[in-house]
């Protein structure tokens, strides 16, 4: 028994020692808290070109937050109780923000504007009664993007016909996938083309 348990342990480290000699060439260095330096593949091939997903729910809005990774800046939209199935989405670079229904145009600050719409509503479809306390042509509330490397500003376009449109501005046109989950929305964008940090 002990033989057996000595030779597996064997085969783990013999494995991991391969795992971390194998770099790709999009890896990008770090150091941990402890000084040790590591690297980070970075995820490539999302491409800037529009992403969207034909769904629907009545589930609203009820917070956007932000993050920042080693390989990209990450923004979510929680709408808790809709399941991922029921979430559509289109992401996609525009020249210019312009809100839906009044067809105002919303500045937005960064070198390229990523036009996100969600279609869940910022309200109660019921009563009208807003869930997310973001105001049109403002800044995200809560949302702070000092020491982001991709992203630049946000803007709160509104809410119109079940659909939540949001502005992010960010440094130049980068790569970005969007990931619909139960609950949220996640829309990654890059911190550039190669997959470097």
């Amino acid at each position: 028994m002990r033989r057996s348990r000595t030779a597996w342990v064997a085969a783990v480290l013999a494995g991991a020692a391969l795992g971390t000699a194998t770099v790709s060439a999009d890896a990008a260095p770090g150091t941990d808290a402890r000084g040790t330096t590591h690297t980070t593949a970075c995820p490539t091939g999302w491409g800037s070109l529009d992403k969207t997903r034909v769904a629907g729910t009545t589930s609203p809005v009820k917070d956007v937050r932000t993050a920042h990774h080693a390989c990209f800046d990450r923004l979510v939209v929680d709408v808790p109780g809709a399941s991922a199935g029921r979430l559509g989405y289109l992401v996609r670079y525009v020249d210019r923000l312009h809100q839906d229904g009044s067809g105002r145009p919303i500045a937005m600050g960064g070198g390229a504007v990523l036009e996100i719409r969600i279609a869940a509503p910022g309200y109660r479809p019921e009563t009208g009664a807003a869930t997310y306390p973001g105001r049109a042509d403002r800044p995200l509330p809560g949302v702070d993007l000092t020491g982001y490397r991709t992203f630049r500003d946000t803007r709160f376009a509104g809410s119109f016909e079940g659909e939540t449109q949001i502005g992010l501005g960010v440094r130049t046109r980068l790569p970005f996938r969007v990931l619909a989950l139960d609950g949220r929305v996640v829309v990654d964008v890059a911190h550039s083309w190669s997959g470097t940090r």
